[in-house]
């Protein structure tokens, strides 16, 4: 049985590729744009963003190229850089099924690079206004052998004042091209230029609910690196979603973001291109039955993903642009219900956030980290459950008994009255635990008790009358003498004296 795509005149290969990529449906705009343009019809789209326009050129392009002519066969024209570096990377990860290769010129990057790769035989250019007529007048590009001419955006592109730069580019090409226009809205100057370029164009519309929908509540969270992982955190225990989706801009975030959490005790599962497709419909069956509350996906593991009961969905890294932001809180408020969408924004986030509102001409509503109860200064390891953190409390107390009992008092101090914290081989034959004592320091080892006046008593030994101590298995010989196991102490110095042992106060061991 033939695969939705297939019966669009998709190749099985190129079905294939988008099913890992977990692509599986086609959107309305592609069902009916890919038909059209697969017969060579020139194509006015109108869709809203987010509704999947990008393959509904990018897969009759593909399907047409030839990759044994080594030259520039579609051209696809972009409004912005950001949009032509998304398209790219869309298109070349489906670009090496159909043998072709695909270029970005846009502005801000090497002209000398962009030229070497353009003698390297692109088949497909992605590029903005500017930077094409830039390789037009040096040159090193040639249009006249175009096939397939694509206005991405256009209303936007024109709103921007390309309009002259798009017809000098258009004059260029080849007049037996396919055109195809993709436009969210169509003001009087797209119709002017569609009808002055095309030729009798297929009309395509798609009407969808606005992408601020009523049924679905947006606003953004103000917070920092440091505190995105504990503010995610208290928002989801805030907020109780009965299923949640967040996500992470790659796959290495994603990963790492799920460990996070089902550390903290979710019930959580990744969703990312570097899962098999056996665990990838594992995760889903999971998530579907509600046996998972939070599933942290990446957009491309994500898109079309359709679940009943996603009550929130998290943008723990902010999206690129609106289309994203919108494929994203869509996976939310589905089916007529309601639904929460929530953006983490960090202080570099902010223009990001402004784009995206002037993508989806609405102002999301703002909150702070605050309002959670989390702090300016709060860390990851904030976040960390109790139990893990008295845990690893009582770790750390029974390691600093431990160093204590190896090193002595931390607090001993020489005869000049500094901190002297150096460990020392254990007492044997009459050595006392910890700094040697030729400065007349006093010091309590590990198991002593310090005395009134200043008398230390050894561990197993006693306080002798008059300040003598009596160690393990030896006596406080006379004038403060102390004889250890099998050998003698000679006289030291008292506690805080200047003055060094005699020579004659060499320890002896046995």
């Amino acid at each position: 049985m033939p695969l939705p795509f297939e019966t669009l005149g998709i190749r099985p290969e190129l079905t294939a590729l988008l099913k890992t990529e977990g692509i599986l449906e086609p959107t309305p705009v592609q069902k009916r744009t890919i038909p059209l343009a697969m017969k060579g019809n020139d194509v006015i789209a109108q869709a809203q963003t987010g509704t999947g326009k990008t393959l509904a050129f990018a897969l009759p392009i593909l399907e047409q190229v030839d990759p044994d002519h080594p030259y520039v066969q579609a051209l696809i024209i972009t409004p912005t850089r950001e949009l032509a570096i998304q398209i790219t990377k869309e298109i070349g990860k489906l670009a090496p099924v159909a043998g072709c290769a695909v270029l970005a010129a846009y502005g801000g990057q090497d002209v000398e690079s962009q030229i070497r790769k353009l003698q390297g035989a692109a088949h497909i250019v992605v590029g903005t206004p500017g930077r094409l007529l830039d390789h037009l007048r040096r040159g090193t590009i040639e249009l006249w052998k175009l096939r397939m001419l694509v206005l991405d955006e256009a209303d936007q592109m024109l709103h921007m004042g390309f309009l002259n730069e798009v017809e000098e580019i258009i004059a260029q090409t080849s007049r037996h091209r396919q055109t195809m226009l993709f436009s969210a809205t169509m003001p009087d100057s797209v119709r002017r230029l569609a009808s002055q370029y095309m030729r009798d164009p297929e009309d395509v519309r798609i009407r969808t609910e606005r992408v601020t929908l009523d049924a679905i509540r947006q606003f953004a969270v103000d917070t920092n690196d440091r505190a995105k992982l504990q503010t995610l955190i208290r928002m989801i225990e805030t907020l109780r979603p009965y299923l949640a989706v967040v996500f992470c801009r790659t796959k290495i975030r994603a990963k790492s973001l799920a460990e996070s959490l089902l550390a903290h005790g979710l019930e959580v599962d990744e969703l990312h291109g570097d899962l098999t497709q056996a665990k990838r419909e594992q995760v889903m069956k999971r998530f579907r039955s509600a046996k998972l509350q939070v599933l942290v996906a990446t957009d491309v593991a994500a898109r079309g993903l359709d679940v009943e009961g996603v009550t929130h969905v998290f943008n723990y890294d902010i999206p690129h642009d609106a289309e994203t932001y919108i494929h994203r809180i869509g996976r939310t408020g589905r089916a007529g219900q309601s639904g929460t969408a929530v953006t983490l924004v960090s202080p570099r986030d902010r223009m990001k956030l402004q784009s995206i509102e002037r993508g989806i001409n609405a102002l999301l509503e703002r909150k702070s980290m605050a309002d959670y109860g989390v702090g300016p200064d709060a860390a990851v390891e904030d976040a960390v459950p109790a139990k893990r953190i008295l845990t690893a409390g009582k770790h750390a107390k029974e390691s600093a008994v431990r160093n204590e009992r190896q090193t002595g008092n931390a607090d001993s101090r020489d005869g000049r009255g500094r901190p002297s914290n150096r460990k020392q081989p254990s007492a044997r034959g009459g050595r006392v635990q910890g700094q040697p004592t030729g400065r007349g320091e006093r010091i309590q080892g590990s198991g002593e008790r310090q005395t009134p006046g200043g008398r230390n008593q050894g561990s197993a030994g006693r306080q002798a009358p008059g300040g003598r101590t009596k160690g393990s298995g030896g006596r406080q010989a006379p004038g403060g003498r102390n004889q250890g196991s099998g050998g003698r102490q000679a006289r030291t110095a008292g506690p805080g004296s200047p003055k060094a042992s005699r020579p004659g106060g060499a320890r002896r061991g046995r």
